[in-house]
């Protein structure tokens, strides 16, 4: 029997922990055991900007940062449990990945 490995990521850390918590909700009621979810590091993008539109002046500068948080969840592969997996809502900036490992 496999294990299917769901990685999530999302800038919304929110909307991540809940679309994590409702796919630990599915497997425990139907009695699975979850690994995770497991937090991986967090990516920073970060960009720095001139204030000035044309260049000129103090050097003062706008700094920009996004976060992706990403977590990992284990479950072995039951039909049932993946079914009622793939029904739920996932919000648009989170990205779901299913994959399924030996």
């Amino acid at each position: 029997m496999g294990v299917v490995r769901i990685k999530l990521s999302s800038i919304n850390i929110e909307q991540l922990n809940n679309i994590c918590n409702s796919i630990r909700e599915i497997a425990a009621k139907t009695g699975v055991v979850v690994r995770g979810p497991i937090p991986l590091p967090t990516k920073k993008l970060k960009v720095t900007t001139r204030k000035s539109p044309c260049g000129d002046g103090t050097a003062t500068f706008d700094r920009y940062e996004m976060r992706i948080h990403k977590r990992v969840l284990d479950i072995p592969s039951n039909e049932k449990v993946l079914h009622a997996i793939m029904r739920i809502r996932v919000p648009r900036n989170v990205n779901i990945k299913i994959e399924m490992k030996d």
